[in-house]
């Protein structure tokens, strides 16, 4: 039987929504930082969001997905509107993405956006797309840049700003923590 929105509608849309899809690109954008990311860990990630099975990512594909990664920095590392949408602009001009189309890959999840050439696109260029996708629409939304790199110097990590609140600094709570002790430790000395 195939899934439908009544059936499991949280999971099954919500993990398809331009949120779950920026949380995944933070998530890559992250593991594929490193110089030689883990295959294994790359794929942990991907499952964690959603993707299924054996991903049979090679070495080119990890290397494609890096090559996306690094791009992305550049949206996280802007710190005025300006400067992330000319960012966004850049990769969305580059070219490797297709027409904006619908699709549900065969009835398989719900409807939702892509600009990747095709359901079978390759990973790095579906990895590209979909996250200048959901980048673009959290900018639009709030009229800010929708992300940030860690405000900690000792970490690499990029975040979301967007949420609840005041936005966000640190990508977790133990860099915050982290910093908050430097700086106590700062102050008393």
């Amino acid at each position: 039987m195939e899934p439908s929105l009544d059936d499991s509608h949280d999971d099954w849309s919500t993990r398809h929504s331009v949120r779950a899809t920026a949380l995944r690109t933070v998530a890559l954008v992250n593991a594929l930082s490193v110089e030689h990311p883990d295959p294994e860990g790359v794929a942990d990630v991907l499952r964690a969001h959603g993707e299924s099975g054996d991903l049979g990512l090679t070495p080119d594909d990890l290397g494609d997905l890096r090559a996306a990664a690094l791009l992305l920095r550049e949206v996280f590392a802007a710190r005025r509107v300006d400067d992330a949408v000319t960012a966004l602009n850049r990769l969305l001009a580059r070219g490797g993405t297709g027409a904006l189309r619908l699709t549900s890959h065969g009835a398989t999840t719900p409807w939702h956006p892509h600009l990747d050439s095709d359901d079978d696109a390759p990973w790095g260029e579906w990895f590209l797309a979909s996250s200048c996708l959901a980048l673009t629409v959290l900018l639009w939304d709030d009229q800010r840049p929708p992300g940030a790199l860690c405000a900690s110097p000792a970490c690499p990590n990029v975040l979301l700003t967007q949420g609840g609140g005041p936005p966000r600094r640190y990508c977790s709570r133990r860099c915050a923590t982290r910093e908050r002790v430097a700086a106590h430790r700062r102050a008393k000395a």
